[in-house]
């Protein structure tokens, strides 16, 4: 991976640091590229990043090499569903991904010596901005902090059971 610096949350930072401490035990040859990406990256709290930086859990659409553009997700792991959706950061491209802004461009260097170019097209879904927006609108809804809403109310006279007056 050729690109400078990145931005990652504390929480994708985290993920990584444990990710290079499991691949190092392996001698996984993508551990020097998970070395590279945490030495270099510029870590933020999670309600600091921007709303155009990739993320884990963020739907990003990309292009490879100025090809078809990709809509995925960007997980951790490989999940259960539609094949296709999402992309998990455990690959080269997911990896060079992560803390990459909307409209950067970086180059993924293989095993095999080959490279490719990443473009990070739009990130359709960031999961911070999401909840970031969810607390500006409760807030301006004047609703309680994290979206706690009392939704039944027991009577007076109420007595947990087993218990007498």
């Amino acid at each position: 991976m050729t690109s400078t610096n990145c931005c990652l949350t504390t929480k994708d930072f985290a993920v990584l640091e444990v990710m290079l401490a499991r691949r190092r035990a392996f001698a996984d040859p993508i551990a020097r590229m998970l070395e590279h990406k945490l030495s270099s990256a510029d870590v933020v709290p999670l309600d600091s990043v921007e709303p155009g930086i990739v993320t884990l859990n963020s739907r990003v659409v990309f292009s490879i090499d100025a090809g078809q553009t990709e809509t995925r997700t960007l997980v951790q792991n490989e999940v259960r569903g539609p094949v296709g959706s999402s992309l998990s950061v455990a690959t080269r491209r997911g990896l060079c991904m992560l803390g990459m802004a909307q409209g950067e461009t970086a180059l993924i260097e293989h095993a095999d010596g080959r490279r490719e170019s990443i473009l990070i097209k739009a990130v359709l879904y960031q999961p911070e901005a999401a909840r970031r927006a969810v607390r500006q609108k409760d807030r301006a809804d004047g609703r309680r902090p994290h979206g706690l809403t009392l939704v039944y109310s027991a009577a007076d006279d109420w007595q947990p059971l087993g218990e007498t007056a």
